[in-house]
């Protein structure tokens, strides 16, 4: 297995720019708009047991999300739910869709660094249109070799997009602020797993760090290029 490092891909959302917090701000206003029928924790409970039944449907992304909020408005409601909050729910959802993109601390600098002596993805699950207007708006675009927007985040998505490179997954580095989607299926494919914390994370990505030699954690991104020096 190769040692020197060939390939490192990026995560996108709450990566290389702003994203849950957008989610955030959306299920206050949710919690907002029912208030007059649900307490706000029973509320989140509910919208998180939508979302959990619903990814399967709907895949990762706003749609999903205000898919799964009209879904739980329904049934908290008993199907009393004014078509006025389903306006507003859409609303919402059209407004997520339009944010302004937001780069986090080193982002660019850090893509740079590598892209400079490594070959440079972007794997990111989600809505195809949002995502590649995300990427767009970034102003990162022209630094990366390839771009992948999967529907979701398994080892053998790794193992697929890693295997088709010089080096293969043992040669390659997945960078990201998800434990469950961008570190643990890395590692499992044969890659090095970066986990690169966020202030704020879906219950949903939640997973417990491994136990493995190619396994690290950083505070911020401005920490990657050296450690990418480090291992080779």
């Amino acid at each position: 297995m190769p040692k020197k490092l060939q390939t490192i891909g990026f995560d996108a959302d709450d990566t290389l720019w702003h994203n849950e917090r957008f989610f955030v701000l959306t299920q206050e206003r949710f919690a907002d708009l029912l208030r007059d029928y649900a307490e706000k924790d029973h509320l989140a409970e509910r919208l998180i047991e939508a979302e959990r039944r619903n990814i399967g449907h709907y895949g990762f992304g706003v749609k999903g999300f205000v898919l799964s909020m009209i879904e739980t408005a329904i049934e908290v409601t008993e199907g009393r739910v004014p078509a006025s909050v389903i306006s507003d729910l859409m609303a919402a959802g059209r407004d997520m869709l339009a944010h302004p993109i937001e780069l986090l601390p080193h982002a660019q600098e850090a893509v740079e660094a590598v892209a400079d002596t490594h070959r440079v993805l972007l794997i990111t699950k989600g809505d195809l249109l949002h995502q590649e207007r995300k990427l767009a708006q970034s102003g990162l675009g022209d630094l990366f070799d390839g771009v992948e927007i999967v529907s979701d985040k398994q080892p053998d998505t790794y193992a697929r997009i890693f295997g088709a490179l010089p080096g293969g997954a043992g040669a390659a580095m997945m960078v990201g602020n998800s434990m469950k989607s961008d570190v643990v299926p890395a590692i499992v494919a044969g890659a090095w797993g970066v986990h690169v914390p966020h202030d704020l994370a879906w219950a949903l990505e939640h997973a417990e760090p491994p136990e493995a030699p190619r396994f690290r954690t950083l505070i911020d991104l401005g920490d990657l290029p050296g450690l990418v020096h480090e291992i080779g």
